[in-house]
């Protein structure tokens, strides 16, 4: 009889662990859906909801400088009450006014990737994303050491707004300007959302970079748009280059000598983490307020460490 009744209240809890966890459904909002990026940030994003058994929708703009649409999407999950909302804004700024609304609602928000004004543990629950301002630290540097600490640089920037890139490109100015023999010759263009709008923007450029020694993008489609133009323009292995994400047409050129070395975000673990924080925040548990998930430098002689295995891997 108390085996029986002991049996019965075991599968009660397991029903009703289950049923809790299906009570939640996250909302996960990426800056974008079509940067292979966001598509392992959603293999991570699934990864997490499979192993605590919630449910995620996965919706965000077609493009990453669509703010009007991301706005709109975060309102719509606020409106359909979802449990909690994992968040990659767009803009710092703009993307306030929909967050505290949803924190106004009791829908609790990670923030991931790029930053959001505001403070974790008060505007939002927890920040969850790359040390930015350090990754474009580690860019400068490796670049500085392709130099030897001197000659002429050009940085193609991203998006006005997008903190998590200007993080990098401050970080990485940073670093030239340690070094006196270094001078950036230009640091004001704009690569736009997509790789033909970074290659337009290269293009437009060009001069300049036939004048530089070096370049450094801060993401994957600046870095894949401005590989594009040295391609176009013969330039393609005569350039010191730095880029920035690991998507394989940027790993392929690394192997043939065409990038220097890129800097490597874990968006797997991005998304992953993302979920599981959320998760707990919702249950109540222990979690972070700031989660860094890491950056590795990757060239093409690290190419098959462990450390950069597991992040080409999705892992």
């Amino acid at each position: 009889m108390k085996k029986s009744l002991l049996s019965l209240l075991t599968l009660s809890l397991t029903l009703s662990t289950a049923a809790f966890a299906q009570d939640i459904t996250l909302a996960v909002i990426p800056k974008g859906t079509t940067h292979p990026f966001w598509k392992t940030v959603e293999a991570g994003a699934r990864k997490a909801a499979e192993e605590t058994g919630v449910k995620i929708n996965w919706r965000g703009p077609i493009l990453e400088n669509d703010r009007a649409q991301q706005i709109a999407v975060v309102q719509q999950f606020v409106g359909s009450k979802v449990s909690g909302i994992v968040l990659a804004p767009l803009d710092a700024t703009a993307l306030v006014g929909p967050v505290r609304s949803a924190t106004d609602a009791k829908i609790p928000v990670i923030i991931m990737d790029s930053a959001l004004n505001g403070e974790a543990g008060k505007e939002f629950s927890s920040f969850v994303a790359t040390d930015n301002r350090r990754g474009g630290e580690i860019g400068g540097e490796e670049l500085a050491r392709l130099l030897n600490g001197k000659g002429k640089v050009v940085l193609l920037r991203y998006i006005e707004g997008s903190a998590s890139t200007n993080e990098r490109e401050e970080g990485f100015l940073s670093v030239m300007k340690k070094h006196p023999g270094i001078e950036v010759i230009m640091s004001n263009r704009y690569a736009g959302p997509s790789i033909s709008t970074a290659q337009d923007a290269a293009m437009n450029m060009i001069d300049k970079i036939r004048e530089a020694d070096g370049i450094f993008c801060p993401n994957d489609p600046s870095t894949q748009g401005m590989l594009l133009a040295l391609r176009q323009n013969g330039l393609a292995g005569k350039k010191k280059f730095v880029g920035f994400d690991t998507s394989s047409q940027l790993v392929a050129a690394l192997k043939r000598d065409q990038i220097d070395a890129i800097v490597a975000q874990n968006p797997f673990k991005m998304g992953y983490l993302s979920v599981k924080t959320a998760v707990a925040v919702i249950r109540g548990e222990k979690f972070e307020a700031r989660v860094d998930t890491g950056c590795e430098l990757v060239t093409k002689a690290n190419l098959d460490s462990p450390a950069v295995k597991a992040i080409l891997g999705g892992e």
